[in-house]
C-alpha cells in the first residue's frame, strides 16, 4: 500500500499543533461531508481519507508513532503487531542486514593454509587483511518553511534552496496554498553510505492587501458609485490576472455580491482548473453636494 502523507491530506505543516489540526480537520470535513455532496463519489473518498488522516494525527499517541515510523506507518498498521513489538522486529530486521554488509574481499579464508585468527584478522582489519565492512546509515530528513506573495501562488514560483552546500531547485506550482508540504525525496542530509533523507519545506502565502482567500475562491470589495448603483452600468474589477469589466444591474443593493467564474485560485494539481472570485459591491456615497445636487436629490426622493 502507498504510504499516505497525512499532513499533506489536512493540508498542515509537520510542526502544526493540536488545534491548528482540529481547526483544517473541521473545514474540510465540512467542505467534504457525504450530506453536502450526494452522489458524490469523490468527495466521499475525500472524506473518508480527511477522517482517516485526522484520526491519526489527532492522536498524540498515533501521531507520535505516525511521525517515528514514517513509510514504514502502512506495513505497521497491516502488521497487527504491537507498536513495541513492531519496533523491535524492525531493529532486529536492520541488524541482520547490517551484518550481511560484511564483505570478505580475500578468498574462501581457510584456503591455502590461512588459519582462522587469518580469517578474523581481515573482517576487522588486523594484520593487514583486505576485508572491510560496509554500514549503510541513511540520512536525515530536512524540513524547513518558505513564505511567497499571493500572486506567485497564483502563477507559480521557485526557489533556491542551500542544503548541505548543495543548491536545490524548489518547483512550487500554480495553486500553492497556506500549510502545504512539498517532499523532495533524496534531498535531506547525505547518508554515510545509504541513501539520502528527504527534504520537506511548508509553504506560507503571505496576506494580499485586496484579495481575501477562502479556499480555491478570492473575495474582494469593489467600490461602486450611488448612481452607477441605482441606475445601473458598467464596473471595473481588479483579478489576479489582470482587469475585467462587470455590469452592474439597476438597482443594485450594498453588499451584494457578484460572482466571476474560473477568476479565482488555480486549483493545486488540477492544470486548468481554478476557483471563482466574489466580488462584493460596496456602495459609496457622494460627498461635499452641491446646494442644487441637493434640491435634485430631495425631488427624486419626494416623487419615489
Amino acid at each position: 500500500m502507498q504510504f499516505r502523507d497525512y499532513y499533506n491530506i489536512l493540508g498542515v505543516g509537520r510542526n502544526a499543533s493540536d488545534k491548528e489540526m482540529k481547526k483544517a480537520y473541521r473545514k474540510l470535513a465540512a467542505q467534504y461531508h457525504p450530506d453536502k455532496n450526494e452522489g458524490d463519489k469523490a468527495s466521499e473518498e475525500k472524506f473518508k481519507e480527511i477522517s482517516e488522516a485526522y484520526q491519526v494525527l489527532g492522536s498524540s499517541e498515533k501521531r507520535k508513532q505516525y511521525d517515528a515510523l514514517g513509510s514504514d506507518w502502512e506495513q505497521f498498521q497491516q502488521s497487527g503487531a504491537t507498536y513495541d513489538d513492531f519496533v523491535q522486529q524492525r531493529k532486529q530486521h536492520t541488524n541482520r542486514e547490517r551484518k550481511r554488509s560484511y564483505e570478505y574481499a580475500g578468498g574462501s579464508g581457510f584456503d591455502n593454509g590461512s588459519g582462522f585468527s587469518d580469517f578474523f584478522e581481515s573482517f576487522f582489519g588486523g594484520g593487514g587483511g583486505r576485508g572491510r565492512a560496509n554500514y549503510d546509515f541513511p540520512g536525515a530528513d530536512v524540513s524547513g518553511k518558505i513564505s511567497i506573495s499571493l500572486y506567485e501562488a497564483y502563477q507559480g514560483t521557485e526557489r533556491i534552496l542551500d542544503v548541505d552546500g548543495e543548491k536545490i531547485k524548489l518547483k512550487i506550482k500554480p495553486g500553492a496554498y497556506d500549510g502545504l508540504q512539498l517532499r523532495a525525496k533524496g534531498k535531506g542530509q547525505k547518508g554515510s553510505g545509504g541513501k539520502s533523507g528527504d527534504l520537506y519545506v511548508d509553504i506560507h502565502v503571505e496576506r494580499h492587501s485586496v484579495f481575501n482567500r477562502r479556499g480555491d475562491n478570492l473575495h474582494t470589495d469593489t467600490p461602486v458609485d450611488v448612481f452607477k448603483a441605482i441606475l445601473g452600468g458598467k464596473q471595473q474589477v481588479e483579478t489576479l490576472s489582470g482587469k475585467v469589466n462587470i455590469t452592474i444591474p439597476e438597482g443594485t443593493q450594498n453588499g451584494k455580491t457578484v460572482r466571476l467564474k474560473g477568476k479565482g485560485m488555480p486549483i493545486y494539481g488540477k492544470a486548468g482548473k481554478f476557483g471563482d472570485l466574489l466580488a462584493t459591491i460596496n456602495v459609496k456615497l457622494p460627498e461635499n453636494l452641491t446646494v442644487k445636487q441637493k434640491e435634485l436629490l430631495k425631488q427624486v426622493r419626494d416623487n419615489v
